[in-house]
């Protein structure tokens, strides 16, 4: 190659890269035009207003440390990239909000941007607070601004390389972000528009509840398949799924009443959705509670999963055995005989979808863990589970679980000492 095609080879990569950048830099700068907004108004009830919409936004989750100060900050989120540490967001003028704006926290909301102009991680669930109405945003600002200041220096965030460089962010922002705003269905009521608001937006509920590809991004708002948890290791069952958690055919009232107190005749809130449910949606009101309920109602079915119990290897005489005994001695006293359950304390695990779902992840969490539903109004004393991690071992927990989802009619997979091992340890699949 003469020297001539070499420099216009060179010449034309080159353009080509400034093509890339400029293009990667226009996407991550759309829609910022409409981050101006009309005054705001502190006063009673805007204050109110920003609380009853930061609950619905759960944003005390995670910008709350165990133990710490409320909004504080300083709570790490496990990703598959490394930690992500919450910011504090408390009106202190060197570590929180002080020298925001009601601009600035608008961008941060619409845009992932924060005042600096840095770009945020989407462990914020931006690319769904972008449909947040910009009235909205303004009550969250106001009500944050009424917090007593904490002085709590941000801890910077742990991320691998390159996941922790500005570029490689702008790069996944320009592939899987796009600013946007809700847009209400005419062919709907005014609840049901309510519900979905709530539910893509501030709800974020695909952030859990869908799969998500390589680089962490989920296909879309509405994707509310299912998916397995990177934070906690959980498994968020499938909302549109008739053999995991759809409510198509529930009736309004035990959706609402699984969001307001934990539990329904329906069902029981365990795991990760309890926190969401102590924090969040038992604070809602019950017009928002039904309109959130109508919304996941009107989700398209999506057909049952592909049974992997139809291959699968039976367990053994011996193995069966003995998950039947471990049953008698550890659960038979409060879940029955027969998986019965008792209305109103232990939940049924015949016929349970929680039990015989694909995913075995839950299942194995709550034996070795326990847990409690959230303590709500509606339920101040819930029963709970004592965790069986000290007392079982893999293979215990592997026979006792394979047991349950065979008996009494369940038709589900057996589960294997492996998967036990792989939900037993709290870090990342």
């Amino acid at each position: 190659m003469t020297s001539r095609r070499i420099a216009l080879t060179l010449l034309a990569l080159l353009a080509l890269g400034v093509a890339a950048v400029a293009t990667m830099i226009a996407l991550n700068h759309r829609d910022e035009q409409a981050a101006a907004g009309g005054p705001v108004t502190s006063n009673d009830a805007s204050i109110a207003r920003g609380l009853y919409l930061t609950r619905a936004g759960d944003c005390i989750g995670c910008h709350t440390a165990r133990g710490g100060t409320p909004y504080a900050g300083g709570r790490g989120i496990e990703t598959p990239f490394g930690t992500v540490y919450a910011p504090n967001l408390t009106p202190d003028r060197d570590t929180g909000l002080g020298e925001w704006s009601a601009d600035d926290f608008w961008r941060a909301l619409h845009n992932g941007r924060a005042r600096d102009g840095r770009l945020l991680y989407p462990a914020f669930p931006y690319p769904n607070y972008t449909r947040v109405t910009r009235a909205d945003a303004d009550a969250m600002y106001v009500y944050l601004r009424s917090l007593p200041a904490v002085r709590q220096v941000n801890r910077a965030h742990e991320l691998r390389f390159p996941f922790d460089l500005q570029p490689a962010l702008a790069v996944w922002r320009a592939l899987f972000f796009e600013p946007g705003a809700y847009r209400a269905d005419a062919a709907r009521d005014a609840s049901w528009n309510r519900g979905a608001y709530l539910v893509e937006g501030l709800g974020h509920c695909n952030a859990c509840h869908s799969k998500r590809n390589a680089l962490g991004a989920p296909s879309g708002p509405l994707d509310l398949a299912g998916g397995l948890i990177p934070v906690q290791n959980w498994y968020a069952p499938s909302l549109t799924a008739a053999d995991e958690s759809s409510v198509v055919g529930w009736d309004v009232a035990d959706v609402v009443a699984l969001l307001r107190d934990g539990r329904s005749p329906r069902g029981t809130v365990m795991g990760p959705m309890s926190e969401v449910v102590l924090n969040s949606t038992q604070h809602l009101s019950n017009d928002d509670l039904v309109a959130i309920a109508r919304f996941l109602q009107s989700l398209p079915a999506t057909p049952p999963s592909a049974r992997s119990s139809a291959g699968s290897k039976a367990a053994t005489a011996d193995a069966a055995a003995r998950g039947a005994r471990l049953y008698a001695d550890r659960c038979a006293a409060c879940h029955g005989e027969r998986g019965e359950g008792v209305p109103g304390a232990y939940p049924a695990l015949a016929g349970s979808r929680a039990v015989t779902m694909d995913s075995s992840a839950n299942l194995v969490h709550i034996v070795l863990e326990g847990g409690f539903p959230p303590s709500t109004t509606g339920n101040p004393r819930p029963f709970g589970m004592p965790p069986f991690a000290t007392f079982l071992s893999n293979d215990d927990v592997s026979d006792l679980l394979s047991h349950i989802r065979r008996a009494w009619g369940n038709r589900a997979a057996p589960v294997s000492p492996l998967e036990v091992a792989r939900y037993r340890d709290t870090g990342r699949p």
